[in-house]
């Protein structure tokens, strides 16, 4: 988006700009559902395919976040200080940053997922990716916080989705536990290294619902200043 341009919608509405790139990080996680599955099947073909998706998320995230940046007026009237908003963004980014990530070292180990445990692990998948869906929820509501001076029913609206993202978090957790256990029961199965890499991807997965949390609290943060 050429600078202009990118000027015009800060003109227009100075939160759009960061409403798209929540989006953007949002598609990128998104795309770790058809990558896992490509990987169930082991066709690492398929898998570098859908990886170049994330990457190219990634980079119109990354693009966004320059343009934020630099084209973010200093005299900017918010009812919120520009640091906020500047930090808000820098964690909306490390969603796309982790899928980016995950995929990159599970392709690049070409790293199998047991048969025993990927219905488990699937549904744990979808709910990491519920919570990157739920901050994009959030920050979507971001323009009628502005209309109201961050003030009202809305923010009683966005702090409720808030929680409700706090509850999908919990969920993850307690679903990395659960398939911890089920991994820990097929180790003496699998190769020691490719157990190690299993047990980090499923930490890997579960930071993308913690940053999203954090995407969360980051506009609680800015709606208690």
């Amino acid at each position: 988006m050429p600078a202009n341009t990118f000027l015009s919608v800060f003109a227009k509405s100075p939160i759009k700009p960061i409403e798209e790139h929540i989006r953007k990080v949002h598609q990128a996680s998104e795309q770790l559902l058809p990558f896992f599955a490509a990987v169930y099947q082991k066709d690492w073909t398929q898998a570098a395919e859908v990886r170049k998706s994330i990457v190219a998320f990634e980079k119109d995230a990354d693009r966004l976040k320059r343009e934020i940046r630099i084209n973010l007026p200093r005299g900017l009237f918010l009812p919120v200080d520009r640091t906020d908003i500047l930090e808000l963004v820098s964690q909306q980014d490390k969603i796309a940053n982790k899928a980016k990530d995950i995929s990159g070292r599970v392709l690049g180990r070409e790293l199998e997922i047991p048969e025993t445990i990927q219905t488990e692990f699937t549904a744990y998948v979808q709910r990491c990716i519920d919570a990157t869906e739920m901050a994009s929820q959030v920050i979507n509501e971001l323009d009628e916080l502005l209309e109201t001076g961050f003030r009202g029913r809305e923010v009683n609206l966005v702090i409720k989705m808030v929680e409700q993202l706090d509850a999908i978090e919990h969920d993850t957790d307690e679903m990395q536990i659960k398939l911890r256990k089920k991994l820990r029961l097929a180790e003496k199965d699998l190769n020691p290294v490719d157990v190690m890499f299993l047990y980090r991807t499923l930490e890997w997965l579960g930071d993308l619902a913690d940053v999203a949390l954090r995407v969360g609290s980051r506009l609680e943060i800015m709606l208690a200043r």
